[in-house]
């Protein structure tokens, strides 16, 4: 058996375990991975003296020190603190009311509120199954009273927190820049003319669907001027925080290290000076920050072991090769990459998915000459689909659980009206590459 055909082989029973099996990504790819490493070269159960230099064992422990050694990584934690804390200390709720108060009598305003809250708390959270339950507890009991149709309040909720990518700081963005030595902070800012085009088309979409189903979306109170601006001031402690930490990225003052420290430094005296923050509270944030950080690492440490893997058996030059062959222009090469991460990112986690084929697909992108923060911007935009279509669709799983009279179905549904969005702001990419690089370009 040629190593080309041992990795096609390898690709298969990976995908066979996550998908029938129900094995966790992480698990799945260091167990496969390290199986193929061990066929294809040497087994050694361990590290004696004199052991072969490229024995399995050996590359699994020389990549996973050298990826875990490294100081960026903290990042990813400090990230996910901050979330944390500012979701304990109950700022969901804020950014909802504030949103209800400028749009909520509008026809589908509550919808069009609770995307606007799932872009504010995005911005400051970061990942899309904390903002599906947050503001899935925050904006349906709402909607449900000015009897919203479940298809628009669900599909509302849902879509909107997939965001939590697209808005940094987003863990995914942070994971694609240290596997692929690219800069978090270049990535941070080259994201935000995506994300807010992308929540302005979300927002766009309610209108129209309110405009075909009018009965859906039953306009709210109308707030007064006086309210709308007092209901700002509680919610400026959030946009500090966003703007200290993407300001200090921007300037090139601190790395994102650095940025992500000071960000939940200040979000621990917010929360503190606010008394928004109880002793259990903080243990909660704790709790969970260490959860979700154990869980992105055993992905990317599974991912580092295939990847090894894939290197070893040559696929991705070949698969490079053999596309790079092809007698097409560039963005066709591009367009074919995005469908096979729009159809891996319905069978399977994303962030998975996403370090399972870059070893693939990313030497090409450099070979085609592509901006690789553009690449990875265009990437997450595209895999996040995964988090509300089916089979996976954890969004929409994390939607319905809360709302159990509502079936599954209709939250899918739900989100369907909301595809377009998508894949405007992927053709707009396609088109004006600029909208990434106009701000990406100016990190120093």
């Amino acid at each position: 058996m040629t190593a080309q055909v041992l990795g096609l082989y390898g690709i298969g029973v990976l995908l066979a375990a996550m998908m029938l099996l129900k094995m966790p990504p992480g698990y799945a790819m260091g167990i496969i991975g390290f199986g193929g490493l061990a066929a294809h070269l040497s087994w050694v159960a361990g590290l004696p003296a004199g052991a072969a230099t490229h024995s399995a064992t050996t590359l699994v422990v020389t990549d996973l020190w050298g990826s875990f050694s490294n100081y960026g990584l903290t990042v990813i934690p400090m990230f996910i603190l901050m979330g944390e804390l500012i979701f304990y200390g109950g700022y969901s709720d804020t950014l909802y009311r504030a949103a209800y108060r400028w749009f909520g009598h509008y026809r589908g305003g509550l919808a069009m509120t609770s995307i606007l809250a799932c872009a504010g708390f995005s911005a400051i959270c970061g990942s899309n199954t904390a903002t599906a339950a947050t503001m899935g507890a925050v904006a349906i009991p709402s909607m449900r009273k000015y009897k919203y149709h479940p298809t628009l309040m669900t599909g509302a909720v849902a879509t909107g927190s997939t965001l939590g990518v697209m808005i940094p700081p987003s863990i995914v963005l942070v994971v694609y820049a240290l596997y692929q030595s690219q800069s978090v902070a270049k990535l941070f800012i080259g994201v935000l003319i995506p994300g807010l085009l992308l929540t302005g088309l979300l927002a766009a979409t309610v209108g129209l669907i309110c405009l075909r189903h009018p009965e859906w979306g039953p306009p709210g109170e109308r707030s007064t001027w006086a309210q709308r601006l007092a209901s700002l001031l509680p919610v400026a402690d959030v946009l500090v925080l966003f703007v200290a930490v993407m300001a200090a990225m921007f300037s090139g003052l601190v790395t994102a290290t650095e940025a992500a420290a000071v960000g939940c430094f200040l979000a621990l005296v917010i929360c503190l000076v606010r008394r928004k923050l109880t002793m259990t509270a903080l243990a909660q944030a704790l709790h969970h920050t260490l959860r979700i950080t154990c869980m992105v690492f055993m992905i990317v440490a599974g991912a580092v072991i295939f990847g090894r893997f894939m290197a070893i058996t040559g696929l991705p030059q070949a698969a490079a090769g053999w596309i790079g062959s092809l007698d097409v222009p560039g963005w066709v090469v591009i367009l074919m990459m995005l469908a096979i991460y729009a159809i891996g990112g319905c069978l399977m986690d994303a962030l998975a998915f996403l370090l399972i084929s870059l070893p693939i697909f990313f030497p090409l992108v450099e070979q085609l000459g592509y901006d690789p923060v553009w690449f990875g911007v265009l990437l997450c935009l595209v895999t996040t689909l995964g988090a509300i279509t089916p089979p996976v669709g954890i969004c929409c799983f994390v939607v319905a659980g809360m709302n159990k009279d509502i079936p599954m179905e209709r939250v899918f549904q739900g989100t369907l009206y909301y595809l377009p969005a998508f894949l405007l702001t992927v053709l707009i990419l396609m088109l004006w590459p600029q909208a990434v690089s106009v701000l990406a370009g100016l990190v120093r």
